[in-house]
């Protein structure tokens, strides 16, 4: 079989990309592809889980429409939120978003009860306040009492297609209730949380074979034939295996979305104190590997701004206003919580300026550039981090998905790191999916000859870094205005 899709959900859209391989290439065509977003009511933040299910389903129709009547498919979407089954399958309630503020001080609570230090100790995963661990545990109690299943996000979208109820373990990592050690759910936290582990499926690897489309499903809707693949789950695990190899050569990875996460490949974790007290997370990756990462603030921040002004403005005009501008004039640091999800992204820029004393920008230019600027700097200051915590220097810094495709900021982070910039493949969430259907399918080896592949198949562009006038004073001030948050604790 040589069609292979990948859906591909992010937090602002979605899309179905198919993949062909021939003659050592692999081409991407777009089937489909979709807005998403959470809603507010009543004071919470929800996604609308049947609504992603539909445009799958919109989207394998096109799939069909276009010829295709068989194919594999893979899942992939963001972390940490879930969704609660009862008995007979049937979802419980809303799937919460992430970014609702229930779990605003829920980590401070849940310290009277296990030190943060022993949750890292368990399980190498980063304090983050939305973490699936939190988000239980502020949980109804008696919705959870009646959940037989706690699926994440991806998790629910293959039991919708195929009536097989999986936790895929890259994506259960994110959950902060994945002991290193055991390769388990830890005891000791499910109990904290008033769960038991028949409440989670078992966990799956990447490459197992979950069985057909249903049968029902196809007629329904006159779908193609789809064996689905499980795929990495988690789109940051999809999008580190589709970085390209870079031989003999030390490189870190940003991928670059509505999150930054920069990171290395790892094949054993790191959950010393030193990187607890960085905030370093050790989520598991396909074959056998960690994802050492940073979460920081992405493109969500320019996202917001964009969205606020009404969507007048591509992305890319947004990114030639900001190199109209002048040029570190304005800075934030990215990862100070007020920027998670403000009411008002660009008035909780301009106050946050306002009251560190950095000149509050006015224009849509200023606000991009303020925002490029301090993306760069960030990536600066953890990539440093990084170095020490690995006890390796790293030459080049790879980027990619979305934020392979602006320019300026690529290069502003070339110049601020000091290290080369290879930006690209943009869709490497898409092809770390398609990589796993392609292994599981037979055609082809492994993930060196898919990456091999991948490096051979789509453009990398290079940056090389420049001088920045005055670097000094300018790191200085950043230093200053970015210390209280070099944990980067939301």
């Amino acid at each position: 079989m040589n069609k292979h899709i990948a859906v591909d959900i992010g937090a602002s859209s979605g899309r179905l990309v198919m993949g062909t391989l021939s003659d050592g290439k692999l081409t991407l065509e777009e089937i489909h592809r979709f807005s998403n977003g959470f809603t507010e009511r009543g004071g919470s933040c929800f996604w609308d889980i049947d609504y992603l299910f539909g445009q799958i389903i919109i989207g394998l129709q096109t799939a069909k429409a276009r010829g295709i009547s068989e194919c594999t498919l893979g899942i992939d979407t963001w972390a940490v939120d879930y969704v609660l089954l009862d008995a007979e399958g049937n979802r419980i309630q809303e799937v919460y978003a992430y970014r609702d503020s229930r779990t605003d001080g829920v980590m401070e609570e849940m310290a009277q009860w296990i030190s943060p230090a022993a949750v890292y100790a368990k399980t190498g995963i980063q304090q983050l306040s939305f973490n699936t661990l939190y988000q239980l545990y502020i949980h109804d109690r008696e919705e959870l009492a009646r959940a037989d299943q706690i699926l994440l996000v991806p998790d629910y979208l293959y039991y919708r297609l195929s009536g097989r109820k999986i936790n895929e373990a890259t994506n259960a990592s994110t959950t902060q209730l994945l002991n290193l050690q055991t390769g388990e759910f830890d005891k000791d936290l499910l109990s904290l949380l008033h769960l038991r582990r028949e409440q989670f499926a078992a966990l799956t690897a990447p490459g197992e074979s979950l069985g057909p489309l249903m049968d029902s499903l196809v007629k329904q809707y006159d779908l193609p034939q789809c064996e689905l693949i499980c795929a990495a789950t988690h789109d940051t695990a999809s999008a580190v295996l589709g970085v390209p190899l870079q031989s003999g050569r030390s490189s870190a990875y940003v991928s670059s979305g509505t999150w930054s996460l920069l990171g290395v490949e790892l094949t054993q974790p790191i959950n010393n104190p030193q990187a607890m007290a960085a905030n370093y997370t050790n989520e598991w990756g396909a074959y056998g590997t960690y994802r050492f990462l940073k979460n920081i603030m992405g493109l969500w921040l320019i996202q917001e701004v964009r969205r606020l002004d009404g969507g007048r403005h591509s992305f890319a005009e947004l990114a030639r206003f900001a190199g109209e501008a002048e040029g570190f004039r304005s800075l934030i640091p990215c990862n100070a919580p007020r920027f998670l999800n403000p009411e008002n992204m660009i008035e909780e820029i301009r106050v946050a300026c306002a009251e560190s004393g950095e000149p509050v920008p006015q224009t849509l230019g200023e606000l991009a550039l303020c925002i490029f600027d301090s993306l760069a700097l960030s990536y600066r200051s953890y990539l440093q981090e990084l170095e020490a915590l690995t006890g390796t220097a790293v030459d080049v810094l790879q980027i990619v998905g979305g934020g392979a495709s602006n320019e300026l900021l690529c290069q502003l982070a070339a110049d601020v790191t000091g290290k080369e910039v290879l930006a690209g493949p943009v869709e490497s969430t898409a092809l770390g999916n398609l990589a796993v259907q392609m292994i599981e399918s037979g055609r082809v080896a492994g993930i060196a000859e898919a990456r091999a592949i991948i490096g051979n198949s789509f453009p990398i562009v290079a940056y090389t870094p420049r001088p920045v006038p005055q670097l000094e004073k300018l790191l200085a001030r950043w230093d200053a205005l970015h210390a209280p948050f070099t944990g980067g604790r939301l």
